[in-house]
């Protein structure tokens, strides 16, 4: 699989990552004997950017993985993300506080069993807390060597420029920002308003979740839900309700026609459209199954068609108006 640069930095990671979102039985996912053929058969197609995050399935994702680490993939084969700052507290969604920040890290190592991670995510804006006391402990954290590299989750464009510059503004002495991870796909392109244009110029790399709408461009929801998909199950069906209405309909129906007439999957169609947009490095790919990972991991040798393209973004494009729009086409 080819490899790409994280952002302006020296990491390299496979330009699909590997999402364990739903790992773990509480979040009705694979087991450990199925997150482990998940992760050997990403590992054997090239694959090396695992995400994870200390919330995901109350942390048993990242014991998962932990588990598998050295086992059944070496663990320098891996580039390992997690994210920390997500709390279960209906007043408050995100904790960036130095002190949660810090303990959360430590948490996740001990879980995960390794000394470090290559990438630790911020995994939302906290306006509770200075920005400044949250990008700190990306600085503690990668000069104590817990993490290699440093990025953001979830921070709108204007959030993003503000903790990208501050960084910046101390060369040496801040960790840049390696990247941000944004839902991104042809039913959800609300970061090309402002946060996409912020990561390229800032040299941010986009690392986008939930690249095939959350499972809706694979088609299968096109004559029903089925018994086994998220949309059937009572803990994500919400996550999936608001794609299947009239207006994502008529996206899929695009990315359908386009695969039949490519002679591929909807799948594929959708996950290549994603993977080369500018500014994007890895999307992160969750899979029930090895063999819907595979499936994935199977538009490596595709490239879309620059008219195939062009007619994807036409049936998906959002609406942009003032301020975002070019003052001189108004």
């Amino acid at each position: 699989m080819e490899q790409r640069h994280l952002g302006r930095t020296g990491l390299r990671v496979s330009r699909i990552g590997l999402g364990t979102l739903t790992w773990g039985r509480s979040a009705g996912g694979p087991d450990e004997s199925g997150a482990a053929e998940q992760l050997k058969t990403f590992w054997e197609a090239g694959g090396t950017l695992v995400d994870t995050a200390d919330v995901y399935g109350g942390g048993e994702a990242e014991y998962l993985l932990g588990q598998l680490l050295g086992g059944v993939v070496p663990r320098r084969d891996l580039v390992i993300a997690t994210k920390s700052g997500s709390v279960r507290d209906p007043d408050r969604r995100f904790d960036g506080s130095r002190g949660h920040l810090l303990a959360a890290l430590d948490d996740s190592l001990a879980r995960l069993g390794t000394d470090y991670v290559d990438l630790w995510h911020v995994h939302g804006f906290d306006p509770a807390t200075p920005l400044e006391e949250t990008l700190q402990v990306l600085d503690l954290a990668v000069a104590s060597g817990r993490a290699r590299y440093a990025g953001v989750s979830n921070f709108s464009g204007w959030q993003l420029a503000k903790a990208a510059t501050w960084q910046l503004a101390a060369p040496g002495a801040r960790t840049r920002l390696a990247s941000t991870q944004m839902e991104y796909s042809l039913l959800q392109r609300g970061v090309e308003r402002e946060v996409l244009p912020a990561a390229l110029d800032l040299g941010v790399g986009l690392l986008p979740s939930s690249p095939l709408g959350r499972g809706v461009l694979t088609g299968k929801y096109r004559d029903g839900t089925p018994v086994d998909s998220r949309a059937a199950s009572e803990t994500l069906a919400a996550f999936v309700d608001p794609y299947l209405d009239e207006a994502p309909s008529r996206i899929v129906d695009a990315v359908v026609t386009a695969a039949q007439g490519l002679a591929v999957t909807p799948l594929q169609v959708a996950l290549a459209w994603v993977r080369d947009r500018p500014g994007v490095v890895a999307p992160i790919v969750g899979a029930r199954t090895a063999a819907q990972l595979g499936a994935a991991l199977s538009v490596e040798a595709l490239s879309l068609p620059e008219e195939i393209c062009q007619a994807l973004d036409d049936v998906s494009a959002p609406l942009h108006r003032y301020p975002d729009q070019d003052w001189s086409t108004l």
